[in-house]
């Protein structure tokens, strides 16, 4: 029997070696320049501080420098907007937040980007935990206790900002206890905790970094974690799932992503390098200390949390009248 044999062209050959070869070449060589990484918060605040504890671990891995580039504004907007138009050849990396990856697109009128469909997932970096604390005039002792007073008196509850992690728990335990807390919006998480420890507002979702110290020295007293999971920063604390409200969760996490047509191998090499950091017991035991747990995992693991936690905070935004609106 005959059989024969059906060979490409040599045209077509050389293409596909025209575009396999270039891809291999970056990825091996990669990188050869100092790497950008965006940070769209201001100097000295916490997403600024993990950055800069990953960048210098990452750049001895790397070879190379990884330089932090401090772009505010939009709540991350603005350097999402730049990382999206940069060239997608490894050398900017954004590091990212809830709000910049899943509540914008559903706060804002105007977004330049689509943080789904315009950036490649790398790798979720660190979890932030968020505790319920209340004034201690406040006659509530327990999260049940809290909603119970709700909804027998006029609470209200501060936050850093609209459409903060700190504001979308507010409105988040508004729905799931039936309550309405009055949001009362503050240019911070420090004027806020300012306030409270005066006595100025009832009750707020304050980051564990900033508000610790103030609990054990008694100045506000503390009733549960927001994340699902205990914490071990405070870990007599309950989480407000098992508490009283089953599934609540607010995460104020961040991760890194970039251009959406960088090569795979990059990313990949990426991902290995920041989990690799992320892990360090130095790096590890500095962010814990800033109330972050670190919570790497494979591209795909993160790009599969951004969509569910956008699908989430959507519909969170819409009940809450928010839908857009800024």
């Amino acid at each position: 029997m005959h059989v024969q044999l059906q060979l490409k062209p040599l045209s077509v050959l050389l293409a596909a070696a025209a575009i396999t070869t270039p891809l291999s070449a970056v990825a091996q060589d990669y990188p050869v320049r100092p790497i950008r990484m965006l940070v769209g918060f201001a100097p000295g605040g916490g997403t600024d501080t993990t950055a800069r504890a990953i960048a210098i671990k990452l750049g001895e891995r790397m070879g190379q420098q990884v330089v932090v580039d401090n772009r505010p504004g939009a709540s991350g907007g603005i350097a999402g907007e730049l990382a999206v138009n940069s060239s997608p050849d490894g050398y900017t990396l954004l590091l990212g937040t809830i709000a910049a990856f899943s509540v914008n697109p559903s706060l804002l009128k105007k977004m330049s980007f689509d943080p789904q469909k315009d950036l490649a997932m790398v790798v979720r970096a660190a979890d932030s935990t968020n505790i319920l604390v209340t004034h201690p005039s406040v006659p509530a002792k327990s999260v049940k206790e809290l909603i119970a007073l709700a909804k027998s008196r006029t609470l209200n509850a501060g936050s850093s900002g609209v459409g903060g992690t700190g504001h979308l728990a507010v409105e988040l335990f508004n729905l799931q206890a039936g309550v309405k807390m009055t949001h009362v919006p503050y240019k911070g998480g420090g004027p806020a905790i300012i306030d409270i420890i005066a006595g100025n507002i009832h009750t707020i979702f304050a980051t564990a970094a900033s508000s610790v110290q103030h609990i054990k020295s008694g100045k506000i007293n503390a009733l549960a974690i927001t994340t699902l999971k205990r914490s071990a920063l405070v870990p007599e604390l309950p989480t407000i799932a098992e508490s009283g409200l089953p599934g609540f969760e607010t995460n104020n996490w961040n991760g890194f992503a970039m251009p959406r047509a960088t090569p795979r191998p990059i990313i990949d090499r990426l991902n290995k390098e920041i989990t690799a950091v992320l892990l360090l017991p130095d790096v590890k035991s500095f962010l814990f200390r800033q109330g972050l747990d670190v919570a790497p995992g494979t591209p795909e693991e993160f790009t599969k949390y951004v969509s569910a936690e956008t699908v989430k905070w959507e519909k969170v935004i819409k009940a809450a009248g928010l839908y857009k609106t800024n």
